[in-house]
């Protein structure tokens, strides 16, 4: 994490404490030098991110002073849902993102020409001519040795301490997000998500008849704390469905402080944590961000993984860290789709065990970080002055926040007809809270076509203004 950043989380849990009430002077930019070691130019960087986000005030020949309430949002309310009801419109924005004259603002995945296509297909070659029939049977869950292996070596570098044996292989993160749900819960049982959330946990929820707490979330701090504690107190929640690191749809990565918070809350409440962690390997900066997962000691966090969104969206491999929960969830995978690929989970030990992964991996963090950047630039010049653009670092999407009023969803039919695509904010609820955002994804490339589809999409904005 940038030190900028670090700074400017403390002091927003400084202020949350009350440790600086509304109206209290802050320390001098030189005491914040002096105090932190850091440089001039960094400790005005944070200050400049805490008055654009409202949480101080600026006064010439004065100094910094933390706003008055009158200035902070009102906090927003968990929401509880009896019944979830999205699937059908998840399925309509996803088949129509498919079509390949769709320029794919609203798509989930990378650009796929960014994966290392011939080096996979080479490894996928090479495996397959050393198959056997008993691979098939030495790749059923928990699956293929060599990659679990792996994997548990690459948890070893970020200090957590995995045995491959808690690892299991799945199709994809999102079987192991919901063998990891069905697990812990049974129908008519309290989850808690984020508001907004990623659309497969209310997929999930509508499917297995649970009951969705959301908690609010925003793009600087992530999840609220206090409301998620006093939801904690005030249901039987059997767990908790969450993203730490670059949390889709806003993007946000917990600060470590509260990534520690977040794990030790859920363990004094003895709620177990569904981590969901695809795109920890995209994060920007020079230190890449823990999972919750470092800072679990009772084995309460259950932390799932992809290749997809990283490495190879085709060969749907993802994984699950589960602990005492693998035996369990193996026998639920046995009883749905069986096993993951066995050629698949070959061919990425092969491709693994090569070393190129690191290399192309900060290849792709470079190039999604230039696109994303563009692709907030033109953003920021094509709509109201009233909207808001997320800029968390890492990640591919940019989180659109127009003034209430607006509808997105209105937005992404007539958006589709001119040959674009967005993710409306109604896909990520499931009430009505978001329908003046959306979700655009900057990993595509950046072309004229590009361009013009955002200048398209601001004419769009400013019609429903003009109503």
């Amino acid at each position: 994490m940038a030190k900028y950043q670090q700074l400017t989380d403390e002091i927003q849990q400084q202020i949350e404490a009350g440790i600086w009430p509304p109206g209290t002077k802050l320390p001098s930019l030189r005491q914040q030098v002096a105090q932190h070691g850091l440089s001039l130019m960094t400790v005005m960087h944070a200050y400049e991110v805490l008055e654009s986000q409202g949480w101080i005030v600026s006064r010439p020949q004065s100094g910094y002073y933390v706003a008055p309430r009158a200035l902070q949002t009102a906090p927003a309310q968990v929401a509880l849902s009896e019944q979830v009801d999205i699937n059908n419109f998840v399925f309509d924005v996803l088949q129509a993102i498919r079509e390949p004259a769709i320029v794919p603002f609203g798509s989930a995945f990378p650009d796929p020409e960014l994966f290392p296509q011939r080096q996979l297909m080479r490894s996928l070659s090479n495996v397959s001519h050393q198959l056997t029939p008993l691979d098939a049977l030495n790749n059923l869950p928990p699956g293929n040795a060599a990659l679990r292996q792996m994997l548990a070596q690459r948890y070893a570098r970020q200090g957590i301490t995995l045995s491959p044996d808690e690892i299991v292989i799945t199709n994809g993160a999102l079987e192991a997000l919901n063998l990891s749900l069905q697990a812990l819960t049974e129908p008519g049982d309290y989850v808690v998500i984020e508001q907004p959330t990623f659309y497969g946990a209310l997929q999930a929820i509508e499917r297995l008849k649970l009951k969705a707490l959301a908690v609010p979330s925003d793009p600087q701090q992530g999840i609220d704390m206090q409301q998620l504690e006093e939801t904690l107190q005030r249901w039987p929640v059997k767990a908790c469905w969450l993203m730490t690191t670059l949390q889709n749809p806003l993007g946000v990565t917990l600060s470590p402080a509260r990534k520690a918070q977040l794990v030790a809350l859920l363990a004094r409440y003895q709620v177990p944590l569904i981590e969901d962690d695809v795109y920890a390997e995209l994060w920007s900066g020079g230190e890449p961000p823990h999972p919750a997962k470092y800072w679990d000691r009772s084995g309460g966090v259950l932390h799932c993984g992809s290749f997809s969104k990283c490495l190879v969206a085709g060969f749907r491999v993802g994984w699950v860290a589960a602990g005492e929960h693998a035996q369990r969830i193996q026998r639920l995978q046995l009883m749905s789709t069986l096993s993951t690929s066995a050629p698949m989970q070959l061919a990425l030990a092969d491709f693994l065990a090569t070393r190129r992964y690191d290399t192309h991996l900060k290849k792709l963090r470079q190039t999604l970080a230039r696109r994303k950047e563009w692709v907030r630039q033109a953003l920021s010049r094509a709509l109201p002055a009233e909207a808001s653009v997320s800029d968390s670092p890492g990640g591919f999407f940019l989180w659109v926040t127009l003034p209430r009023g607006y509808d997105t969803t209105r937005l992404y039919q007539q958006a589709l007809q001119q040959g674009i695509s967005i993710a409306p904010g109604r896909l990520f609820s499931a009430g009505e809270e978001f329908t003046h955002c959306f979700r655009v994804n900057a990993a595509w490339p950046w072309d004229t076509r590009a361009e013009a589809a955002i200048d398209t999409l601001g004419g769009l904005i400013a019609d429903q203004r003009g109503r």
